[in-house]
């Protein structure tokens, strides 16, 4: 079964979100806690482009 472009683009946005979610919780939050650095990163992998945006209003300086 194919998913398309559209399908496609979807998919490349989300990996694209839980890099990025990822990324800037371990490598630039430093006083977050080991615990929610693994929460985020397992919601990042389920949730990728939700988590990205709450994480963005959640966590911008």
């Amino acid at each position: 079964m194919a998913l398309g472009i559209g399908g496609t683009l979807v998919g490349i946005v989300a990996l694209i979100c839980a890099v990025w979610v990822i990324y800037d919780v371990w490598a630039n939050q430093k006083k977050m806690s080991s615990g929610y650095k693994i929460l985020w990163t397992v919601v990042a992998i389920v949730f990728s482009i939700i988590t990205a945006i709450v994480y963005y209003f959640v966590n911008r300086k």
